[in-house]
């Protein structure tokens, strides 16, 4: 398949490229990173396509809806997207009827003057649910009652309609603000036998196929005991500590972001998983202070945003001595940068576990264990 608007959008750098060629690049790229290690074959999909679950998109004075063209704030107008869902655009092309019916002023940021800044949509791709965020600048949509009973009715796979209001002159899409104006604010899918609540915010793999192969990947490269304790760092929702608490004796989920750390203590309430709670601090403070008191830690998972972890964090792992460290990356360079700190420390690693997250485009993510060497 191709992209009409490739050269103008250029966030799938790889579209129109033979899949198995891109999976070779990727491979390739990880092999210069880590020379070292045995670098496996990256794990794909089946299907490529239509596999995103997060879509931010806006809209022009026309009322076409798009995504920005690369390294501009110029909007490229689409029909539909290979990525996205077909959901996802039939919600899309309803908005964008309504939008100009209901008359709502698009937002000019030359003049800092309209409404609606940009349309965030959420999908449960399980459970076939769709959360629907308008980001305007103001806390009053006009006939926003009205408006939502009308996309729910021609959309029937919206739950909720949330507004966001962000009048900040930022590039950042979503403000701290919100308002339900239909539903319950958020959206609810199932991964790996666990139910998760999806709010605006919530931090959630974008690839929900491959999210589930590389939590089972990561599953198959522990070596867990009944009794251990688990640290799961920069956890997000808690997806991942969820998931493996069933195999251990104690979970602990530190996770920075306020809104994520309260979805996860509710996704364990809901899941009725008793043996994980949440920590609400900084990855590294927390590692840190931990490393102080010599807290027993059998695992550390670790999964970072693309900046990598820190230099603190790791020479922490050298105090609390876990026997297995768990690096979820994505962005292998950094994961790279990191993986010789470890070494220094006295951890080991061997394989690298590449996973093809989101195809068509340059990036990757990768899996690596390490194993303290004793």
């Amino acid at each position: 398949m191709d992209c009409p608007i490739k050269k103008q959008c250029g966030s799938c750098q790889y579209i129109g490229m033979d899949y198995s060629k891109q999976l070779s690049i990727k491979k390739e790229k990880c092999e210069k990173l880590f020379p070292h290690q045995r670098v496996h074959d990256v794990a794909g999909m089946q299907n490529p396509y239509f596999y995103r679950n997060k879509v931010i998109v806006a809209f022009n004075q026309k009322y076409e809806y798009g995504l920005y063209e690369e390294t501009s704030h110029r909007i490229v107008p689409m029909k539909a997207c290979l990525l996205h869902d077909e959901q996802t655009h039939l919600v899309l092309t309803q908005l964008q009827k309504m939008l100009k019916k209901y008359r709502v002023s698009i937002y000019d940021e030359n003049r800092n003057r309209g409404f609606l800044r940009h349309v965030l949509i959420r999908r449960a791709v399980t459970t076939n649910q769709t959360l629907v965020v308008l980001v305007g600048r103001e806390a009053v949509m006009k006939g926003s009652k009205n408006f939502c009973q009308e996309l729910v009715k021609a959309c029937p796979s919206v739950q909720s309609v949330v507004l966001n209001i962000n009048n900040r002159q930022t590039s950042i899409v979503l403000s701290k603000q919100e308002k339900i104006l239909y539903g319950k604010g958020f959206i609810v899918d199932k991964l790996c036998g666990l139910t998760f609540k999806i709010s605006a915010q919530s931090f959630y793999q974008i690839n929900h196929e491959q999210c589930t192969y590389l939590y089972h990947q990561v599953l198959s490269l522990l070596d867990l005991h009944k009794n251990d304790v688990i640290l799961d760092t920069y956890c997000g929702i808690g997806t991942i500590g969820m998931f493996l608490a069933q195999y251990v004796d104690t979970v602990i989920g530190v996770e920075l972001n306020h809104e994520a750390y309260k979805d996860a203590i509710n996704n364990a309430k809901m899941n009725k998983i008793h043996n994980i709670h949440f920590v609400h601090d900084d990855a590294t403070h927390f590692m840190v202070e931990l490393a102080k008191q010599k807290q027993k830690i059998d695992c550390v998972i670790m999964d970072p945003p693309r900046a990598g972890s820190t230099q603190a964090f790791i020479e922490s792992i050298k105090i609390l001595q876990p026997r297995q460290v768990i690096y979820v990356s994505c962005d292998p360079s950094t994961q790279a940068r990191d993986l010789k700190m470890f070494h220094k420390i006295g951890y080991t690693s061997h394989d690298v576990y590449p996973v093809d997250m989101f195809p068509h485009t340059n990036h990757i993510e990768s899996l690596i264990s390490l194993s303290r060497v004793s």
